[in-house]
């Protein structure tokens, strides 16, 4: 079982035909393309056709029936996440999901991988900036225990010191493969500090090992009680089950949880626009290629502009045939890797565009030529032409990868749970896909100079760092014989 942090949440643009395979109706009506200067048809989306009601502990429940299915999915989403994180304590909401698998009072350490895994089911957990959210799903006859396991985890968690030291060296490990190893770790990781001035985002999710050795097990505890409660929580239900044997079992399993009376912390930090560019280098050990990022703030995940921001990132840098993939790495082989990023957040987001050097060239030449290749097809996208045929395989690529995922319950259940977090209403998971439908290519444009051309942006050059100097013979020779 794994227990990834996120650092981003786009989605990898599947198979265009295997989700059109996947789903007939949406392969029929897509099937006969338009002429030119046409407007796409838009097609009629199916509804997730969730039914929502909240406890009077205040735990909002979403149940998403689907009886073509042999399975059921349970998530619960905690209204946390590394902006949440202690003052000193940056990965502490990640190390926290970490310890959701550990002992309760009537469940032994790691017994929720029985209650799945051994069924035939899986279950998962992430950390992201505004939520940790855990994730199961199994055969619908053990839909049943595994709602008293949440509601058992939620309320009567037990963690010792042991148990505490362990997940807190796996989740440093985590950090040390993911970030301090891979030669362009520390280059994603500056990103959050980059974008974001005053707003807890600014730290990343998966923290500093400082800030973890800082951890102690009253703040685990204390943690636990500040937000893992029900009025801080959103149980997801999809896949197969009788609405009101559901209704039945999250009353009993859920609804005797005390509702604490102290409120729940809330980031309230507003994020200013920034007042001028600013230029950093960052020296890195391992660093093979030279890289460059080119950072700007973006809106939060609510913005009217969102739908054109993502559709505008997949035509900049979504698969191989994307226009800066084309351009930086095949056509000019300027860089082995270009792409760029739109990550949007509750409260705020960034935008990212990045390249990563070829060999042969010193980075004081190298970079800044990337940058003008960076900048110049953002700049072509927001004033050029965008072929009809161009903006339709990319839009409908975003479109059929979302339709495809919720396929499964898991998927509706995620798509479900996202809305809420992103959007404060379960119901905004279908508008989110109607909004895609509606960007047009003047759209994309006007986004790209909105919050791009016409604001302030960060720049870094990410480069290998000098050797440390080698001591001299006699210095090295006489520490030898030093205690």
């Amino acid at each position: 079982m794994t227990h990834p942090f996120l650092l981003t949440r786009r989605r990898t643009l599947g198979s265009l035909a295997a989700a059109a395979a996947a789903t007939p109706w949406l392969a029929a009506r897509a099937a006969t393309p338009p002429g030119p200067g046409a407007r796409s048809a838009e097609v009629a989306l199916p509804s997730l056709g969730l039914r929502q009601r909240t406890l009077a502990n205040g735990l909002q429940v979403i149940a998403l029936p689907d009886r073509g299915t042999a399975t059921a999915s349970v998530q619960v989403w905690y209204r946390v996440g590394g902006k949440d994180d202690p003052p000193g304590r940056s990965g502490f909401a990640h190390l926290f999901e970490h310890m959701m698998f550990k002992r309760t009072r009537y469940m032994a350490a790691e017994m929720f991988d029985r209650l799945t895994e051994d069924v035939g089911g899986i279950n998962n957990a992430f950390t992201a900036e505004d939520v940790t959210a855990y994730q199961s799903e199994v055969p619908a006859n053990h839909l049943e225990r595994l709602l008293w396991a949440e509601a058992e985890r939620m309320q009567h968690l037990e963690v010792d010191q042991p148990s505490f030291d362990s997940e807190r060296a796996v989740v440093q490990e985590e950090l040390r493969q993911r970030v301090l190893a891979s030669p362009y770790g520390r280059l994603f990781h500056a990103l959050p500090g980059l974008a974001f001035e005053q707003h807890p985002y600014r730290r990343p999710v998966v923290g500093s090992i400082e800030d973890l050795n800082a951890a102690t097990l009253d703040d685990v505890k204390a943690f636990h009680r500040t937000y893992y409660r029900p009025d801080n929580a959103v149980l997801i239900v999809a896949g197969h089950f009788d609405d009101a044997a559901l209704d039945a079992a999250v009353d009993r399993y859920f609804g005797h949880i005390p509702r604490p009376a102290e409120a729940i912390p809330r980031v309230a930090v507003q994020e200013p626009a920034r007042a001028r560019d600013v230029r950093s280098t960052l020296a890195a050990p391992r660093v093979p290629l030279s890289a460059v990022a080119l950072v700007w703030k973006g809106p939060a995940a609510r913005h009217e502009d969102a739908a054109a921001l993502d559709v505008a990132s997949a035509l900049l840098s979504g698969g191989e045939s994307s226009r800066m993939n084309q351009a930086l790495v095949y056509r000019d082989r300027v860089a082995q890797a270009a792409g760029f990023q739109t990550q949007l957040n509750a409260d705020a987001g960034m935008l990212v565009a990045y390249a990563i050097g070829v060999g042969g060239k010193p980075a004081a030449q190298q970079l800044p030529a990337l940058e003008a290749a960076l900048m110049r097809e953002i700049t072509a996208l927001s004033r050029g032409s965008i072929a009809q045929a161009e903006f339709d395989k990319v839009r409908t690529q975003l479109l059929t990868a979302a339709l495809a995922e919720r396929q499964t319950p898991n998927g509706r259940a995620t798509a479900a749970g996202w809305a809420v977090i992103q959007y404060g209403d379960a119901r905004q998971a279908d508008q989110v896909l109607q909004r895609l439908q509606a960007v047009r290519a003047a759209d994309v444009q006007r986004v790209l100079r909105r919050h791009l051309l016409q604001a302030r942006s960060a720049t870094l050059h990410y480069v290998q760092a000098e050797a440390p100097a080698a001591a001299p013979p006699d210095a090295a020779a006489s520490q030898k014989g030093r205690p």
